[in-house]
């Protein structure tokens, strides 16, 4: 977990949760300019083993940030926060970028089935990794490094794209197939950033879950990855959320 200093205000710090085959680098773009701005931010290392036990490492490491927390999930990062938010009991407002937002009992691969948009589903590699439990192995996905750039980071330059393929984190089975608990939507405010080309995720699965939690959405053109390819306009977001809870 990577941080920076607290602000000498009451203002929240904004918590940064990355998604699957990623990790908190994709937010480098977003940190520099809420640093800029002198918004208080910290970078939570998403563990990619499966709802339950990434959302109580998050839950942790978000309530041992001092005062209140604005939480920003981005693509499977949103899926944890919904879960994490409400354990760690110093959150005071959601942010989804291109990010799934579950209901309770929803699984996301259910989810990902029904989305017209994602095409996330066809190029996943699937991977054997030890569980520490003897001679016991599960399964986790990353992305076929070739289909990388037209699913996942279409609006980044090709070379970006393949460095991001090669530095990706593949993510348990368990993400796609534990249960969502209570989210956290239903009593904290939240906002979302739609990307219009997500292919990942999926446009319209991202959309109708920010509609169905009451979130105050933003939709603009870009792929997966628009906190890398516009991170001002999901810092603006952000920095409209934390102007809404501090009030």
């Amino acid at each position: 977990m990577t941080s920076a200093p607290p602000s000498p205000t009451a203002a929240p710090t904004v918590a940064l949760v990355h998604g699957a085959f990623a990790d908190s680098a994709g937010w480098n773009g977003v940190v520099a300019r809420l640093l800029a701005d002198g918004v208080a931010v910290e970078s939570v290392s998403n563990p990619l083993r499966g709802i339950s036990l990434d959302a109580a490492y998050v839950a942790s490491a978000i309530g041992q940030i001092p005062g209140p927390v604005l939480a920003v999930g981005h693509s499977y990062g949103g899926a944890v926060i919904t879960n994490a938010a409400l354990e760690a009991g110093n959150v005071v407002g959601l942010v989804y970028v291109a990010a799934f937002a579950p209901d309770e009992g929803e699984v996301l691969q259910d989810i990902e089935a029904d989305s017209r948009d994602s095409v996330l589903t066809t190029v996943l590699v699937p991977r054997r990794y030890p569980t520490g439990r003897g001679m016991d192995t599960e399964l986790e996905f990353s992305i076929d490094p070739a289909h990388f750039h037209s699913a996942f980071a279409s609006d980044v330059s090709e070379e970006q794209a393949h460095v991001m393929a090669a530095t990706q984190r593949p993510v348990s089975s368990l993400a796609f197939s534990q249960k969502t608990g209570i989210p956290a939507w239903r009593t904290l405010p939240s906002w979302a950033v739609v990307a219009t080309g997500d292919k990942a995720a999926g446009s319209d699965v991202v959309r109708s879950m920010a509609q169905r939690a009451g979130a105050t959405a933003v939709e603009a053109e870009g792929s997966h990855v628009i906190m890398v390819s516009q991170p001002d306009l999901v810092a603006d977001v952000i920095e409209q959320a934390l102007a809404a809870v501090s009030r």
